[in-house]
């Protein structure tokens, strides 16, 4: 989902990061709330004070996203679902899951939590508004006004997100419901997926009539959105169709043979001799221990060098247990950006798991006669 991004800091364990396609939504917003939004309740403020006020506004709001995120970090995490990071990008903000909930309770509270935060935070901000107002201050004070689009945008994001139409929040509660009615995960995520795609057809014609009617920049984001609504749901039903054919399959079957491996004492020049291979193993006394990679063996004067000082440490992006669950491997294989994952049983490295191999399974198990 993601290219470039930036970790700003981390909360309660959760990373806080910002995807460079957070630029394209914050550009906008600004000038929007600097050219238009601040000028028509504060007239007559200072041309420096509309984008200063803009400037705090997109702050607010970036904080408003991470917090509804965190919402949903927060309850995941106490359900067993690990979180990896909270990202702003082009579409707001996300909590990036590892897997799918277990339970429909889980998802139910997980999916209520973020709105709720949303909603926690816009009466926080109108309660302070009219705190201000009471107390004799004025309705056209700048700090008041960013106070006042904080509590707006918070009530329109828990609004946006309870739409019963997956991914968003409602939709994971229709889902929840509908799981919990039938007890099965793949109707579920297919009925509340097709409202989901159906929104999104939704979004992007009303942006098409948008555009015609002259509003060229807001018709070009409800396209972009819809569209991004309708491929999101469309995905889900996917992925979960996906989950189910792995989730009965023992990571064991997937397994191939172990790439050849290396000890940590053995010079450089051994290995790119004996195993010109991208990425090597480190196994000492019989437990995995690293891996080295084709870059670092084929540097300027690696050859003088041994493998324990240019190998890797190896972390859960690279390493899974033998009694991994084979759908969670594809998600983590999906998830970093790997091909391919290293199986180690009580520390000693048993196999490997290839992407090719558990999506080849997903095709043939689809489609039997188109594989065959």
């Amino acid at each position: 989902m993601f290219g470039h991004h930036v970790t700003l800091f981390h909360l309660l364990g959760f990373p806080i990061r910002v995807d460079a396609s957070w630029l394209l939504l914050a550009a906008p917003i600004v000038w929007t709330l600097a050219n238009g939004y601040f000028p028509s309740l504060a007239p007559d403020a200072p041309g420096p004070i509309h984008w200063l006020m803009a400037l705090a506004g997109l702050v607010g709001l970036m904080a408003s996203l991470v917090l509804h995120e965190f919402a949903h970090s927060v309850v995941a995490r106490r359900h067993g679902m690990p979180i990896q990071a909270i990202t702003l990008f082009l579409f707001g903000g996300v909590a990036e899951m590892e897997d799918e909930p277990a339970t429909p309770r889980g998802e139910l509270w997980m999916a209520l939590a973020g709105p709720a935060m949303s909603v926690a935070i816009g009466a926080t901000m109108f309660a302070a508004q009219v705190g201000w107002l009471r107390a004799g201050g004025s309705a056209d004070d700048p700090v008041a006004l960013v106070v006042g689009y904080l509590a707006l945008i918070n009530g329109l994001l828990a609004t946006f997100n309870m739409i019963p139409a997956f991914p968003l929040d409602g939709g994971r509660v229709l889902r929840a419901v509908l799981w919990g009615w039938k007890g099965d995960v793949l109707w579920a995520t297919r009925m509340a997926g097709g409202v989901g795609w159906l929104f999104g057809l939704a979004l992007a014609s009303a942006g098409a009539v948008s555009i015609v009617q002259g509003g060229t920049l807001a018709g070009f984001w409800w396209i972009l959105l819809g569209f991004f609504v309708y491929a999101a749901a469309r995905g889900a039903v996917a992925q979960q169709r996906t989950r189910q054919l792995l989730a009965a399959e023992p990571l064991s079957r997937f397994l191939r043979a172990p790439p050849p491996a290396v000890d940590p004492a053995m010079p450089i020049e051994h290995v790119v001799l004996e195993h010109p291979r991208a990425t090597c193993p480190v196994v000492e006394d019989g437990r995995l221990v690293g891996a080295v990679s084709g870059e670092a063996l084929r540097a300027p004067g690696a050859g003088r060098r041994r493998v324990a000082e240019v190998m890797h440490r190896l972390t859960e992006d690279h390493v899974i247990p033998l009694d991994f669950a084979t759908n969670r491997a594809l998600v983590r294989m999906r998830r970093v950006g790997r091909g391919r994952l290293m199986v180690v049983e009580d520390g000693r490295l048993v196999g490997v798991v290839v992407l090719g191999d558990l999506l080849r399974f997903v095709a043939q198990r689809r489609d039997p006669k188109k594989c065959a």
